[in-house]
């Protein structure tokens, strides 16, 4: 019998999480079908001794190993998460949201994707999400599936849900890895590894149950949330992955989207840019 792929789970966590979220996510990595080696998590500057009491709790059960990487302030995600991947041990490593819940067949579907392909590079999946009740969702985020589709989708939004993807830390690292690009450090990595080869892919089945709130939506919009919206962009647009007309027309429309009333910004969110629920499991 062939032995698994070992791998990595990474985390980043920041003072602002809740605990009772926390501890969610990380039962849904511990009760996996298929456990990680390893838990890396770095503490994006100091966190709150609640924070870490959840951290402490998992390092007492059965085989689970974390390695805690502290950073003396909080610099963000694409910062903090620079920092964890080349401290994880082994080649794939699984990204995890500190406020999301994994199905539990996530990494056993993920595993055997790069089994089957071992050139594949980036493995991402669909997401149900929910605000208060896991089992009550209120819309699912469905990204395109192939190599081809995933490369023309993500010239206009992410091509991967973040929480999602298992990569190989290889193929990160040789990508430059993830940069400070507030609001898109995920979609700058994905478009790094792209231009440096990566294959892609993404399973059509619900790998994560992300957490979201209808009123943190709605205020995702005015000038300044579009100035970060259009300066991230732009980082993108000087890779030479898209074009000025690409970089033009999506920061066009979403100029409208962060100029219209929150309630009108909400409907679109949920009803035309994630698809509203039909999984009520």
């Amino acid at each position: 019998m062939e032995e698994r792929q070992q791998f990595s789970v990474l985390f980043s966590i920041y003072h602002k999480e809740k605990p009772e979220f926390f501890d969610k996510a990380l039962e849904s990595v511990y009760n996996q079908t298929v456990k990680a080696n390893e838990w890396v998590i770095v503490k994006d500057g100091p966190i709150s001794e609640e924070l870490q009491n959840v951290i402490d709790k998992y390092k007492n059960y059965d085989g689970v190993t974390i390695k805690e990487i502290q950073l003396e302030e909080n610099k963000g995600l694409g910062i903090a998460l620079s920092v964890g991947v080349p401290e994880c041990s082994f080649e794939l490593i699984a990204r995890m949201d500190t406020d999301d819940i994994a199905v539990p067949e996530r990494f056993e579907l993920q595993l055997a994707e790069f089994e089957k392909n071992p050139d594949l590079d980036l493995c991402g999946g669909q997401i149900i999400e929910f605000e208060t009740d896991e089992n009550c969702p209120i819309a699912e985020r469905i990204v395109p599936l192939s190599h081809e589709e995933i490369v023309k989708y993500q010239k206009k939004r992410s091509a991967f849900n973040h929480m999602t993807v298992m990569y190989k830390k290889s193929k990160v690292l040789a990508a430059g890895n993830y940069k400070h690009c507030p609001l898109m450090e995920d979609d700058m990595l994905w478009v790094d590894m792209i231009l440096s080869g990566a294959q892609c892919v993404n399973i059509d089945k619900f790998l994560c149950k992300a957490r979201t709130n209808r009123d943190m939506i709605a205020r995702r919009g005015g000038i300044r949330y579009f100035k970060k919206y259009k300066n991230a962009r732009k980082q993108i647009y000087k890779t030479g992955f898209i074009s000025y007309g690409q970089y033009f027309k999506t920061n066009f429309i979403q100029f409208f989207v962060c100029i219209m009333p929150k309630w009108l910004r909400k409907f679109v969110f949920f009803n035309l840019i994630h698809k509203k629920s039909k999984n009520n499991e």
